[in-house]
């Protein structure tokens, strides 16, 4: 008589090991490349005793990656318009010829960068961003036209043929001669690890206005941030006082000049006739 077996047990699984907690990841925040800037002064007062003015600009340059990175400080006036003429001979006699008038053109322009602008971007990227001297864009009409300012007929001309170039070098030597335009291939100094300075300095001439500044950061040819600024320079005192009423009541500053001549040489003649 065959006995029968007890069934065999069932067999024990043996539970699966747990994960193992993944190692915990410190979170790094990379700043971008950026610039930053400001003046000493913001507001500039021009009295009868202004003999120019000189500011400091001081910026720092955040560079997470150490990266070599240039800045270029970019400082324009308010827009006038330049009226410019040429002498030629005429039958043996130097005469005026037509006015040319060229619109757009910063009253004030410097620019101030830690080498050559052209070491530090191309050609192109510094025409598209208008930096420079050489790439202002001094806005004209696509044909020449008549303009009638203070009873005088210009010429408002975008196209002088061969001669456009001579007459744009034409406009920006007066402006330099006359200290109202800069280039300062080494105006931006770096005082310590990202930290910079550059000094602005506007001459007795400076137009009043508001000024726009820019603080271009470059890297590898190419601008990666920018920092705006705004400067104002305004007449202050007697001297506001007077180019106020001359600008708002151009006709009765116009009497009162001729009141003022015609007393002053009533009174020179009458003290000479007495002598």
């Amino acid at each position: 008589m065959i006995a029968a077996l007890p069934p065999p047990p069932p067999a024990v699984v043996a539970p699966a090991p747990a994960p193992a907690p993944a190692p915990e990841r410190s979170t790094v925040t990379t700043e971008a490349l950026r610039v930053a800037a400001a003046l000493t002064e913001a507001q500039v007062k021009v009295d009868s005793g202004f003999r120019g003015a000189s500011i400091v600009l001081y910026g720092a340059v955040f560079n997470p990656g150490d990266r070599p990175a240039d800045v270029v400080v970019v400082v324009r006036g308010p827009d006038a318009p330049v009226r410019l003429v040429k002498k030629t001979r005429n039958m043996g006699v130097w005469l005026n010829s037509r006015p040319v008038l060229f619109e757009g053109a910063p009253g004030f322009y410097m620019t101030a960068s830690t080498r050559p602008l052209s070491d530090i971007a191309d050609f192109g990227q510094l025409r598209r961003l208008g930096v420079g001297v050489n790439h202002l864009r001094i806005n004209a009409p696509e044909e020449s036209r008549s303009v009638t300012r203070y009873g005088v007929r210009d010429v408002v001309i975008s196209r002088l043929g061969e001669d456009y170039l001579d007459w744009r070098r034409a406009v920006i030597r007066l402006k330099e001669a006359a200290q109202l335009y800069d280039t300062d291939p080494d105006g931006v100094e770096f005082v310590d690890r990202g930290l910079f300075r550059a000094e602005v300095r506007l001459p007795t001439t400076a137009p009043t206005g508001r000024y726009y500044t820019e603080v271009w950061l470059f890297q590898d040819g190419a601008p990666v941030s920018v920092s705006n600024l705004t400067l104002t320079v305004e007449k202050v005192g007697f001297e506001r006082d007077l180019y106020e009423f001359a600008h708002r009541r151009p006709w009765s500053y116009g009497l009162l000049c001729v009141l003022l001549a015609a007393l002053t040489g009533y009174g020179a003649s009458r003290i000479f006739r007495r002598n």
